[in-house]
């Protein structure tokens, strides 16, 4: 299993996964022209790690702004971090957001409901 290192576009995100750290980060706006293809080897690569891997898995999101289909493809990777808890895994969510950005707060709340793993929203220190 190979890391991964997407580099972020004016609409895409930086996306890099980190396998020996158990560690996925995105970091910037997210309204690409197809969602489902860009997070498509997202995807693969936590449902990779979580079949193959037994450490425990943390994303790491600053995300300022993201379309409605990249909204979806959020709720995709968090059920499958969601699954993966209630299978005993260890996972988390931290996602750190620039305080002067509401939006992006309520966004990471309303996420955070949906879930019982460990999801910390905090403003981003840097």
């Amino acid at each position: 299993m190979n890391d991964l290192n997407i580099p972020g576009t004016q609409s895409t995100p930086c996306v890099t996964a980190l396998r020996e750290q158990g560690l996925l980060t995105m970091a910037g706006d997210s309204y690409p022209e197809n969602s489902f293809e860009f997070f498509r080897d997202v995807i693969a690569w936590i449902e990779t790690f979580l079949r193959d891997d037994t450490g425990p898995l943390r994303l790491e999101l600053r995300l300022v702004y993201m379309n409605t289909s990249s909204v979806k493809a959020m709720m995709d990777i968090f059920d499958l971090l969601e699954e993966a808890h209630t299978q005993g895994r260890p996972v988390q969510v931290d996602w750190l957001y620039d305080p002067r950005n509401e939006r992006v707060l309520d966004l990471a709340d309303e996420f955070r409901e949906d879930c019982t793993f460990p999801f910390r929203i905090a403003p981003d220190g840097h």
